[in-house]
């Protein structure tokens, strides 16, 4: 994208985020803040585990308002009374696109815990629908969906987030999916406590290194939506062989059995071709985002809705 139209759309961004919320002060706002009491008896003591990493912990919440299950991520390496969690809610507060988790609210609660609360997940992960044999196994037109729902959260945080988000992490546990198994990117924007730099403009080397990162993990994501395999490990099987020189010849090899015949072959080589880029531009990416999710809105035929 041409640099000045990038920094056009950021300052009409700020100016449309200053003049909606009319607040200046730094308060949080649009998000509301739930009871820890109603935060653990919604996760069952949080026993209701859904992924788990070094910076998240992530749990399944039922709470009783009839909004379905919502998802509550408890924050790890945050100080009491850390202001950086606050700058964090009103930030993620702010963010509306329809495949990000929005902020339902947040809670403090014993021990210093710092639970953020999201929307919808009635489905679950789309790791628990690729990989147990007990879910309803996901259609072609469903997956090539969350692929290109996946891109167009990353075009939406990286190009029209102000400031940009550029701390994503993509896999298959933290792709959740609606009652309607519409796509919703659920880790981003989320720093530790020792990160100061939420509010501050990254560098275009920085950018450009944690793009090269969230680009390699949509790739691996989008050999998992094909073949329905694992991406533990990083995937490296399935990166082996989507770098093989010949790997168009074993494709009905590698393709997700529960998929069957039922798949478009003109679709399945478009989006391999989109993941055997994203995995050759780990060091050097040879694209954007935007015109990735313009490639994919142009080779696969997906309703907009």
């Amino acid at each position: 994208m041409d640099p000045l139209i990038h920094k056009l759309r950021r300052h009409l961004l700020a100016w449309l985020h200053r003049s909606r919320s009319g607040n200046r002060s730094g308060a949080v706002f649009f998000v509301r803040r739930i009871s820890y009491k109603d935060v653990r008896r919604a996760t069952e003591g949080f026993h209701r585990i859904v992924y788990n990493n070094s910076e998240v912990l992530a749990y399944a919440a039922k709470f009783g308002d009839g909004e379905g299950v919502c998802l509550v991520k408890e924050l790890r390496d945050f100080e009491e009374g850390s202001e950086n969690f606050y700058r964090q809610v009103q930030l993620l507060g702010r963010l509306r696109h329809r495949h990000l988790l929005s902020l339902k609210g947040f809670s403090v609660g014993h021990n210093h815990k710092r639970l953020l609360i999201f929307d919808n997940v009635e489905n679950g992960s789309l790791k628990e629908h690729l990989n147990d044999p007990l879910k309803t196994p996901l259609n072609w037109r469903t997956r090539l969906q969350i692929a290109n729902g996946v891109v167009a959260a990353l075009e939406y945080l990286f190009l029209f987030s102000e400031p940009p988000i550029y701390h994503v992490s993509i896999s298959s546990s933290n792709i959740m999916l609606d009652e309607n198994f519409t796509a919703k990117l659920s880790d981003f924007g989320l720093l530790t406590s020792g990160d100061n730099s939420i509010m501050k403009p990254y560098s275009e080397d920085c950018m450009k290194q944690k793009s090269c990162k969230i680009i390699f993990q949509l790739g691996v994501l989008i050999l998992e939506l094909v073949t329905g395999q694992s991406s533990e490990m990083e995937g490296s099987d399935l990166i082996e062989w989507i770098q093989e020189s010949r790997f168009y010849n074993s494709i009905d090899k590698m393709i997700d059995p529960d998929l069957g015949n039922h798949y478009d072959c003109t679709e399945l080589k478009s989006l391999l071709a989109v993941a055997k880029l994203c995995i050759k531009s780990k060091d050097k990416p040879s694209f954007t985002m935007p015109q990735l999710f313009r490639y994919l809105q142009k080779k696969i035929d997906i309703p907009h809705h």
